[in-house]
């Protein structure tokens, strides 16, 4: 049999970063068996861009997020590789499209709060203000808006192979084009079938997102989790430089579509998404085919708001989001296995990948974590009570 200090399951965003912090201290005692090949776009964690920002609504994610930025520069100084792209960040809120019984703390003022509670520098900015210093901007005059300086880009694609190559500078072992078909607890460790092998591990991290629960089978830990379809859309504006990282900034919208946008970067292109705007899809009935509605959404948000971002499409591509009840990340290990790890990004993990990497590290080699992650236990009520009603800010 062959046997490992730790073996991960899912070889994505979160998955080859807890590749790379266990391989810091476990060297090559350390496998990844992922099921396609790395890099493959059938998961939540590839493309060229993803937010990274201190601008959180909800403390339990405030807490982490300085972390979260401290993390990434210890990456990028070990690799040498440039991972994260300060541009500064906007979230406007157009509260008189919002449906006030679902906004709860996801607007200005929830902002605010949480910035006034870490001690982080935010700029609260009327449309006119606004509008003087981006013009790419077209607002009505009733929106509200706050600019945080250290929102930016976090390269996800770039990131993933960076943990990847340094796991194996380090010894670590990965596969890839191998399918997990089951794990089983044995004795103090873990047993993960293949097609072709069985592999013993003294802690086994499950980092597989949508398929977590075809993972989890045979032990009889089924999370209640919903699956969503989203895309993204690259335009190839002619307005290049008007949408250079350096000239405009990430932005977050909330009105009566969550919708968020990245300047010029990966592709000479600018990229608009709606964060929860997908349809509920399974593993299996998941596709690869844009929405036509969702596309024409885009384009009438940015025609009123942004019309020199557009251009005509580069291409559309969709990408699942994973969501627990309570829309709040799972990251814990199984009550009754402590050999066995968990965690699962909620639709909103990127920005955090390589911490939760060494969150999960620590989870397994040490039982325990500094960092603040009990609202992401399996054992909230979220995860336990099969009553509980979702709670999906879209």
């Amino acid at each position: 049999m062959n046997c490992y200090g730790a073996i991960v399951v899912g070889c994505g965003g979160l998955g080859s970063a807890t590749l790379y912090w266990l391989s810091r201290r476990m060297r090559s005692s350390v496998l990844g068996i992922e099921q396609f090949k790395l890099g493959h776009e059938r998961g939540a964690s590839q493309d060229h861009s993803r937010i990274i920002r201190l601008a959180q609504h909800q403390s339990e994610y405030a807490v982490l997020a300085p972390q979260a930025y401290e993390t990434w520069r210890e990456v990028e100084e070990e690799s040498g590789q440039r991972l994260v792209i300060k541009t500064g960040g906007l979230v406007i809120e157009a509260a008189d499209e919002r449906d006030p019984a679902r906004v709860g703390t996801r607007n200005v003022d929830g902002y605010v709060a949480t910035f006034k509670e870490q001690g982080f520098d935010y700029e609260v900015l009327e449309p006119d203000e606004l509008m003087r210093r981006w013009p790419q901007f077209r607002l009505k005059g009733t929106e509200r808006a706050i600019y945080q300086k250290d929102t930016g880009i976090v390269d996800a694609r770039r990131a993933n192979a960076t943990h990847v190559a340094l796991a194996r500078a380090r010894g670590a072992d990965i596969l890839e084009e191998t399918p997990v078909k089951a794990i089983r607890p044995s004795g103090g460790g873990v047993e993960v079938i293949t097609d072709h092998d069985t592999f013993l591990a003294d802690h086994v991290i499950v980092t597989c997102d949508m398929w977590t629960n075809q993972v989890l089978k045979e032990i009889d830990i089924q999370i209640p989790l919903t699956i969503t379809q989203e895309q993204i859309t690259y335009y190839s504006t002619p307005n290049l430089r008007e949408f250079a990282p350096d000239r405009f900034p990430v932005f977050m919208w909330h009105g009566a579509h969550n919708f968020y946008g990245f300047p010029v970067y990966g592709e000479v292109a600018t990229k608009l998404g709606q964060h929860m705007g997908g349809h509920e899809v399974t593993p299996e009935t998941r596709t690869f085919e844009p929405d036509p509605v969702r596309k024409e959404r885009y384009r009438n948000f940015l025609s009123r708001h942004i019309p020199g971002f557009l251009g005509p499409e580069l291409y559309t591509k969709t990408c699942p989001y994973t969501i627990p009840p309570d829309q709040n990340f799972v990251i814990d290990t199984l009550p009754e296995h402590p050999q066995i790890s968990v965690a699962i990004g909620a639709g909103h993990a990127y920005k955090f990948a390589s911490l939760i990497g060494r969150i999960l590290s620590e989870l397994a080699l040490d039982g325990f974590s500094t960092c603040p992650i009990e609202p992401f236990k399996l054992t909230r009520r979220a995860i336990t009570d099969r009553t509980f009603e979702k709670t999906f800010h879209a």
